[in-house]
């Protein structure tokens, strides 16, 4: 979306409710939801899991000052398509001089939850962290991160930063402080089956009413028994779909005027409805789904139409990856209603620099900076969108007037340090929700009580 800021859910007795499924269906649905609500929550960002080999590194100019002892740098990033590129070039450029750069392979719920261990000490294990839009204002707010406002304008000349787009910059500034160093934008795109649309002569879906049209017809047709596949993991995922569908009826989690949350609301209840009118057309599993999982059945060719973070795009059009790699088309997601938002969020992903890093941060700053150099931004597009204007274009990105798109329609965020609590503690609300487990009338309810005491507490 990728916090560290969640908990462990309740444990609770509910009672099902009526469901438009035949018990078989529901049943495994429950189960897939139980399944998933064990693990600790964390907020959904760019999911894990990556394509992309260690050989995506690119050597650039990384021309720090010989520091007076050597030093080993660590580096904390997931492993996925996007993040790889800039990650490598880091290691590769800037480990010389006294000066070892090291990365191990982590997935996205291993970095949640060492971001947390290593923010929450006196000294931490980690010099550089990749971190994104959601958490910033969280972070910042906590004095766990360095502003990077004085380093970035000492080195903008020198690593060219000022071509970084400064609406990116925006996203990843809180209280007037920047605390990150844009790498890459992350969008969420539509990939579809060209071939199957054709076939059923089903245009891209712009509305949620023509998404389900769409599945209806390829599910009745018989050769895709759930064409829609989306990322809706139980413990961190659903809740990014849900956040995404009320902004797009321009109604965010919780007022940011009066501060109350905004779940009484027939926003929050329609956007539940939304997403449980999904349900015929999708996986009985998918709230086991996160995103690798959504590339899988595309890579398969289990579903046809699926909505992921941009940065997944790319995989699906590999070759080696997929025998359907020639198929796949890329569009914005669609809208509640025709004329509204996307249902997209937008997630600018970065370097930070914790405070308690030991190493100089001048150091570590010029590190960060050479991987979203001019020349480093290039050589990761196409796997990824970079945060420098004008690097990913229709001719060398197959995603990108997709992302562009959606871009261009994307709600507005919520940018207030209370929202992830707010969105640990209707997580697995919203779960039992989609799965059954509570009506909507019922979840509702819930997640008010529960935002306002989470707005409470923060």
């Amino acid at each position: 979306m990728s916090t560290g800021m969640h908990s462990q859910p309740r444990e609770e007795t509910t009672v099902l409710t009526k469901s438009k499924f035949k018990p078989s269906v529901q049943k495994r649905m429950l189960v897939a939801v139980g399944a998933a609500m064990a693990t600790s929550l964390v907020l959904s960002g760019c999911g894990a899991g990556s394509r992309t080999a260690a050989n995506t590194a690119t050597k650039v100019a990384c021309d720090f000052a010989k520091p007076a002892n050597p030093v080993t740098i660590n580096v904390l990033a997931y492993n996925s398509s996007a993040v790889d590129p800039y990650t490598n070039t880091m290691v590769a450029s800037c480990s010389k001089d006294g000066v070892t750069v090291k990365h191990d392979p982590i997935d996205f719920a291993g970095q949640v939850q060492k971001t947390q261990a290593t923010l929450g000490s006196d000294k931490g294990s980690y010099d550089i962290l990749e971190t994104y839009s959601f958490v910033v204002p969280t972070f910042g707010s906590q004095d766990k991160l360095e502003p990077l406002d004085d380093y970035f304008n000492k080195y903008k000349d020198k690593y060219g930063l000022g071509e970084i787009s400064p609406e990116m910059i925006e996203s990843v500034t809180y209280d007037g402080k920047m605390y990150n160093l844009p790498m890459q934008a992350q969008v969420h795109v539509m990939a579809y089956r060209k071939d199957i649309l054709d076939k059923y002569g089903i245009q891209p879906p712009k509305t949620m009413e023509e998404l389900r049209a769409a599945a209806q017809k390829i599910q009745a047709g018989g050769e895709i028994k759930y064409p829609v596949a989306l990322p809706w993991l139980a413990s961190s995922d659903i809740a990014t779909w849900y956040a995404n569908t009320m902004l797009a009826q321009n109604k965010p989690f919780v007022d940011p005027q009066s501060k109350k949350p905004n779940f009484d609301s027939p926003e929050a209840r329609k956007a539940l409805e939304e997403m449980k009118s999904l349900l015929p057309y999708m996986d009985p599993q998918v709230t086991t789904f996160d995103q690798p999982k959504v590339q899988q059945q595309m890579y398969n060719g289990s579903a046809a139409i699926s909505v992921m973070f941009s940065g997944r795009m790319n995989d699906l059009v590999q070759q080696k990856n997929s025998q359907y790699f020639d198929k796949i088309g890329f569009t914005a997601p669609p809208a509640v209603t025709s004329g509204g938002k996307t249902i997209a969020s937008l997630s600018v992903d970065g370097w930070s620099i914790p405070k308690n890093a030991s190493a100089d941060k001048d150091l570590l700053f010029q590190i960060a900076a050479s991987s979203v150099s001019e020349e480093a931004s290039k050589a990761s597009v196409p796997a990824a969108f970079p945060a420098r204007k004008g690097m990913a274009t229709e001719q060398n990105s197959p995603y990108a007037k997709a992302a562009n798109e959606s871009m261009g329609n994307v709600p507005a965020p919520q940018p207030y340090p209370y929202i992830p609590a707010v969105t640990s503690a209707i997580t697995p609300i919203v779960a039992k929700a989609v799965g059954g487990q509570l009506s909507v009338d019922e979840a509702v309810q819930q997640m008010q009580t529960e935002a306002e005491a989470a707005v409470a507490k923060s």
